[in-house]
């Protein structure tokens, strides 16, 4: 299957476009707000179903203790701040009066990863993956591109029990369709190969997709190119599947590697095919003020590091996935590009 980029939208768009639809098709769809509806599109919402819109101010706890009594009189509210609100200001009612009750809640964390761009470091939030993944009952779902924000959106909305979906704030390519699958829990197969699987979700599935392009252009390499976008049920079969055909790996991520998809994919290849794995993502660090694309360059999450990182995982399996790697094999691979 062969992706092309055919303009660009921000994912939250696709996000407040499927409230609506929701909206119409379930006149139990409410929304909450925490005085950011224009930046987050749930103004789309608000504008369509004043009614059904609820805005609660800056006080995201407040907002998600309220969501959970409505979801309890049968309502289904969605709530949405920026993930770095959403997520973390609001971890203790995530984990108890959300998850540990299972509740039919949906959180939108809006604005996520690096992509904020000038907002800086304390918007970005580059770590609720790892803290959301570990709450039972959580559906966790990262789309990659605006078509896949509306499908995803739509899906949350449809199934019953706690769910959170992340998305970004600067435009993307958009490269799905109405065509393209989407179903909760499952991976896609954008690209075939048997040289070597990227697993991506998120803004880093195109970045993946060039990766691939230029593996193939330069090396012969053939890439397949996984779209993991639910992270968690995660879809173990897919993954599997990927290490014993491919025999090496690189996860692709606006996130820190350390608990999110990277820590996800690697356990369960621990548990299920060990296989040589490289990250690509946050590196154990805080992110910055500046423009998306210059921060996507300055901490590594372009095309250039997958394909330096594909490069890696392929010598270590090749050599028999034997000793410890040297961080600065990556860096001499794509040094050159």
């Amino acid at each position: 299957m062969k992706f092309i980029a055919n303009g660009s939208k921000p994912t939250r768009h696709g996000f407040g476009e499927a409230l609506v639809i929701l909206g119409e098709k379930n006149p139990n769809v409410v929304v909450l707000g925490a005085d950011i509806t224009g930046s987050v599109m749930t103004s789309y919402f608000r504008d369509k179903f004043p009614e059904r819109f609820f805005s609660i101010g800056i006080a995201e706890q407040n907002a998600t203790t309220i969501a959970v009594g409505m979801a309890l009189s049968g309502k289904v509210p969605f709530f949405s701040s920026y993930s770095a609100f959403a997520a973390f200001r609001n971890s203790d009612q995530l984990r108890i009066s959300v998850c540990y009750n299972n509740v039919n809640v949906k959180i939108c964390g809006g604005h996520s990863g690096i992509t904020v761009g000038p907002d800086g470091a304390t918007h970005q939030s580059l770590e609720e993956v790892s803290f959301l993944r570990a709450l039972p009952n959580l559906t966790l779902v990262v789309p990659c591109d605006y078509n896949e924000a509306r499908k995803a959106t739509i899906a949350i909305g449809e199934m019953v029990g706690p769910a959170f979906i992340r998305f970004g704030r600067s435009p993307l390519p958009i490269f799905t369709d109405e065509s393209t699958p989407f179903t909760i829990g499952k991976c896609e197969i954008f690209n075939e190969g048997k040289d070597v699987a990227i697993i991506a979700n998120g803004i880093m599935v195109w970045q993946a997709l060039l990766a691939a392009d230029e593996l193939e252009k330069r090396k012969g390499i053939k890439a397949r190119v996984i779209n993991c976008h639910t992270i968690k049920p995660i879809d173990e079969e897919t993954i599997v599947k990927a290490a014993m055909e491919c025999g090496a790996i690189v996860t692709a991520e606006e996130h820190q590697v350390t608990g999110g998809l990277s820590g996800a994919v690697a356990e369960v290849l621990a548990k299920n095919y060990p296989a040589p794995i490289e990250f690509v993502g946050m590196k154990d660090t805080f992110g910055g003020s500046g423009e998306p694309e210059e921060l996507m360059v300055k901490f590594g999450l372009t095309w250039r590091e997958i394909y330096a990182s594909a490069l890696v995982a392929i010598e270590r399996r090749d050599k028999g996935f034997i000793g410890l790697r040297k961080i600065k094999d990556v860096a001499e691979y794509s040094e050159n590009l």
